[in-house]
């Protein structure tokens, strides 16, 4: 099940099977032949067993005290700052916390309570011993290459969308880069693209580019009721680790929502818990798009046993994300009144809670269940 609570105080899921249940009926292509496969996603991705935590560490789920591993630390060679010596976003930092902690503490035991009544994340586990994946999506990586390709005028733009797969089972002709693929049939594809297989979900499109080169999905010609985003926001955690290039903040307001949303579309943009990125998206982003910002919602970071997998309170990483809701307001509508439209409400500060993925950044799906919860139905992009 993949949606395995839900009440009003939000949602329960399992992050696995969300994505399984995309899969269910899944086709390869090889050599021109097709034939039915099974595709399941490694389950050793949600095998999050154990808390990170520390020595003094902040509250559990339960409201009390956490059962904390002593580890004996080689001392710092760093000097370290007096408690006293915070800077602004720090402070900032903690403002908000406090505004919410009691909302996620009461929120996350309510969820997890259910849950664990329901038998999930109750610590039990089909364990897989395999290491974890890691290689890395070459597309991904290629999506560089698309930043150094030549802009397309209009007038020569050729057809803006075609087939993942050709009748006769062939996809050597796609071209990922400037037109969108789309996936027409109503099973899963596993497609071999610049000679790797990629399992691409039914009644899908997808445009492999850098997002300064997204004209061929403006020629695409569809408007969506569901946009999310996951910016890859500038953090000193990204930069040492390069996993990938970062984006300014003030880059973001290049993307053409206007002209991808349909009236009323949800825009959902997930946001790291520094201050300034969430007041970016309330204050300066949304407001810049014709977005009205209507709920704050948070990914809520749990442990097969339903324990939080940072300390609540840590100074440093926190077991919870933002993501910021809100409404496209087209500057042509004519106003109406809430009584006279179908516009379904998003109640504000509901938590997602969920076993994260061990694969760096990998947040949990939100088209499909998040349409069915709100009771409405979605193109989403």
């Amino acid at each position: 099940m993949a949606v395995v609570v839900q009440s009003s105080q939000g949602w329960v899921l399992n992050a696995c099977s969300l994505i399984d249940q995309g899969y269910s009926h899944c086709i390869r292509w090889r050599g021109g032949r097709k034939s039915l496969v099974r595709c399941r996603f490694k389950r050793q991705c949600f095998q999050i067993l154990k808390s990170h935590y520390s020595v003094n560490a902040g509250a559990a789920v339960d409201g009390g005290n956490a059962d904390v591993l002593q580890k004996v630390n080689k001392p710092s060679k760093k000097r370290k700052r007096k408690h006293s010596e915070l800077n602004q976003g720090e402070i900032d930092s903690q403002v908000f916390h406090e505004k919410i902690r009691s909302v996620i503490l009461k929120g996350t035991k309510s969820l997890v309570d259910a849950a664990q009544l329901l038998g999930y994340l109750n610590g039990a586990t089909d364990a897989v011993t395999e290491p974890l994946p890691f290689q890395e999506c070459s597309l991904a990586a290629l999506c560089e290459m698309a930043k150094e390709l030549p802009l397309v005028d209009d007038e020569e733009q050729e057809e803006c969308a075609q087939l993942l797969v050709a009748e006769d089972g062939r996809t050597a002709h796609v071209d990922l880069f400037s037109r969108v693929t789309e996936n027409r049939e109503d099973w899963t594809t596993v497609a071999t693209l610049m000679g790797e297989e990629y399992v691409i979900p039914p009644h899908t499109a997808f445009l492999l580019s850098d997002f300064t080169r997204i004209q061929p999905l403006l020629h695409y010609g569809r408007k969506f009721d569901l946009i999310v985003m996951d910016p890859p926001w500038e953090n000193k955690s990204v930069k040492r680790s390069r996993r990938y290039s970062s984006l300014p903040s003030s880059q973001l307001k290049r993307l053409p929502i206007p002209q991808l949303a349909s009236t009323n579309c949800l825009v959902v943009t997930w946001v790291t818990n520094r201050p300034s990125h969430l007041r970016f998206v309330r204050d300066e982003l949304y407001p810049h798009w014709g977005i009205e910002v209507v709920a704050e919602w948070f990914w809520i970071k749990v442990t097969t046993s339903g324990q939080f997998v940072f300390p609540l309170d840590s100074q440093h990483k926190k077991p919870y994300e933002v993501l910021v809701l809100g409404r496209y307001r087209s500057s042509s509508d004519t106003p109406i009144s809430s009584s006279e439209t179908s516009e379904v409400p998003v109640e504000d500060c509901r938590l997602i809670v969920s076993v994260p993925s061990a694969l760096h950044s990998q947040k949990p799906s939100l088209s499909g269940w998040i349409c069915q919860s709100l009771n409405f139905c979605c193109s989403d992009m």
